[in-house]
Parts: C-alpha cells; structure tokens; sequence
C-alpha cells in the first residue's frame, strides 16, 4: 500500500548486498508502485492481532519483491495547491462527511494518494485509502487503524501473509541497490500490519514502511526502492 523512520533507526554496518550481496553502485530501476491501505477505525494497539504458533520456525523463501512506502512530508513540496476534500477525522465513511480540509501543495497531495499519508506543516497527518478516500489524522495509520511503525511495519496480500507474520530480508536479490540501503532493509524484523489495495500485491510481494521522507525529490532517492529476487526469513502468524 500505503507505510513511516525515527523510532527504530539502528547503527547499519555497511554489508555487501546485491544478488550475491556485493555492492552496487545505485539504484538503476524504478520502483514499484507502494500500496494504500483502508483504515479500520477502532483498533488502537495489538491486541487484536493473530499470534505466532507456538515453536514456530522462520522459512527461507526466495524470489519476493520489496517495495519501500514512506511518509510525505508537506514542507519538502512546492508548487501549485490543490484544495482536498474528505473526512475530519478518522471515523467516517467514503461519501458522508465530507468537509474542506484545506489547500496543500499538489504533489504533496499526490504523494498522499500514492503512498496513503503524509505530514501537513501544522503536524497533523492527511491520510488516504481506496476505500475511504482523504481524511485528517494524528498519525499515518495501518489497515487496523493503528499507527505505522517506521522500519516494523510492512503489508502484503492477507493470502500471501497474514497480519502478525514476521519476516527479515536475508538477501537484497538481483536489483541494483546500494550497499547502504540493502543493509538498512536487512536490519530490521518486519511486522506484516498492512494489506494491499486490491490488485496491487502479488504472491510474493511484501510493503515496507520507512517513515517521513527525508528531502525533496525523495523518489529519486536510493533509499526508495525496489528488491527483486529477495531472500525473506519468514514466520508466519
């Protein structure tokens, strides 16, 4: 989908990454579309979430593509305005209750709708889902409503992984990425929270999301990405 980096950043040692994991010089193909999410309003922690069998153990599983999802950032975007209209808080539906929410750059707005949230100047969150369209927001959200977790949070098609599962990238696969952002996508140990918008995921395709972008032009960055081929280490809920 939709996604979000400050509060799980790690020291990254650089590692070699590619296929083969050595290093590639850069990022030399465009990235996958990232999902968007619906929001469920209501669900504000983990409690509703399936467990991890007991005993369980990870799987290795190649040949899965990595998409990267991230926060906009409103003041990283110039340009023309566009007025948006939605909802004022999470808990409306698509089509009722529908207000002005103001008038915000126009490829922040489109950067909203690509990867379902962003950060307006005044600090709160104008989100996005196919099924609820704009609405404001204290925070990005998942598919449950619960707030994203920059380099924790990831979506995939709920057949494919279901909520709870975890996994780890073992191997960046045949995509050209630098050593740097292999290794930062390495790290971490992804929780699936997410779901793809319908015909947008795949059956091996995994979302993760990064936080608030870091700079204009941020798709043009190494660190929004795609893996092909990827290794996944992978515990299923």
């Amino acid at each position: 989908m939709v996604r979000v980096n400050a509060l799980l950043l790690c020291v990254l040692a650089l590692a070699a990454c590619s296929s083969g994991d050595a290093p590639v010089a850069s990022v030399s193909e465009t990235p996958g579309h990232p999902p968007q999410t619906g929001a469920l309003p209501g669900i504000s922690d983990m409690s509703a979430m399936p467990t991890l069998a007991a005993g369980a153990s990870p799987v290795t599983s190649a040949g899965w593509e990595v998409t990267v999802y991230y926060t906009a950032v409103a003041t990283l975007h110039g340009g023309a305005s566009q007025r948006v209209t939605g909802c004022p808080t999470i808990d409306c539906r698509k089509g009722h209750d529908q207000r002005d929410l103001g008038t915000f750059p126009a490829s922040f707005v489109k950067a909203v709708k690509d990867e379902g949230t962003g950060r307006t100047a005044d600090g709160r969150y104008l989100n996005w889902s196919y099924d609820t369209g704009y609405w404001m927001d204290t925070a990005p959200r998942d598919t449950a409503g619960r707030p994203l977790v920059p380099w924790v949070s990831a979506g995939a098609d709920g057949d494919v992984l279901r909520a709870g599962a975890r996994f780890s990238v073992l191997r960046c696969g045949t995509a050209e990425v630098t050593a740097d952002v292999c290794a930062k996508l390495k790290s971490p140990t992804w929780t699936i929270v997410d779901e793809f918008t319908p015909g947008m995921g795949g059956s091996k395709h995994v979302d993760v999301y990064i936080g608030e972008e870091t700079g204009p032009d941020f798709t043009d960055s190494d660190l929004y990405t795609t893996l092909k081929g990827a290794t996944l280490s992978v515990l299923r809920a």
